[in-house]
């Protein structure tokens, strides 16, 4: 004979206000800005576990693919980490261009890193893109995807800036110049004959310490938080 399980009624609440915080939430829409919304996830997130940030944030993210700008993505890295983060819910690029194309049309467009393309070198002609996200961005390693959007990022109080340049130096040449004008940097990738660099904080593109710098083309992208 069949037995029907026994009723949990403590669990159904749970789950009752789990469903009722999602809609809830739908409802409220995306926060006014990129940093503020990092900011306010860092506090919602303090004191909790890994297992229950790494579940906090799978809910957050399928809550952020609903109400935020459309998701695209390129590269197969980027498959994978918007997947984890954001649901099924991204269209795939064929191209780095086709994904900064939607970008410029109001997208969002999350874009593997990797030696074969530079594709982060178009962000320097086109200071209306910038980089506002870097995954993964727990901070413990370097980011293998950028989060690319048509808005400024801001300072979260925690974040990394990512500076390109065209410079033919070896890159320790290339910290050393950086960390004598006071900043710390760390060489991401090359490509293209256009290297990207990690550079510590918050940095605004029009930071003086940056006046100088090497290469010829050279600039920050965006800046992104860490958590």
């Amino acid at each position: 004979m069949l037995v029907e399980p026994p009723e949990d009624a403590a669990r159904l609440a749970l789950d009752r206000a789990l469903a009722e915080a999602v809609r809830a939430h739908l409802a409220a829409g995306p926060r006014p800005s990129v940093d503020a919304d990092a900011i306010a996830l860092r506090e919602a997130l303090k004191g909790l576990s890994a297992p229950e940030v790494a579940a906090a944030r799978a809910v957050l993210g399928r809550l952020d693919a609903a109400t935020g700008a459309p998701l695209v993505v390129w590269g197969t890295a980027s498959q994978v980490l918007a997947a984890d983060r954001y649901g099924l819910t991204a269209r795939v690029a064929a191209q780095p261009e086709a994904a900064l194309k939607a970008v410029r049309e109001g997208a969002r467009a999350l874009m593997d890193l990797t030696p074969s393309n530079a594709w982060y070198g178009r962000l320097l002609a086109e200071p209306d893109l910038r980089v506002v996200a870097a995954l993964p961005d727990h901070g413990a390693g370097l980011p293998r995807a950028l989060l690319v959007q048509k808005t400024p990022p801001g300072p979260t109080g925690d974040d990394r800036t990512f500076w390109a340049t065209d410079s033919t130096l070896p890159n320790s040449r290339i910290t050393d110049a950086l960390s004598d004008a006071g900043l710390i940097a760390t060489p991401l990738i090359e490509a293209g004959g256009l290297k990207l660099f990690v550079l510590a904080g918050y940095v605004q593109a029009e930071d003086g310490r940056l006046n100088g710098a090497p290469g010829k083309l050279s600039g920050v992208i965006g800046a992104a938080p860490i958590f």
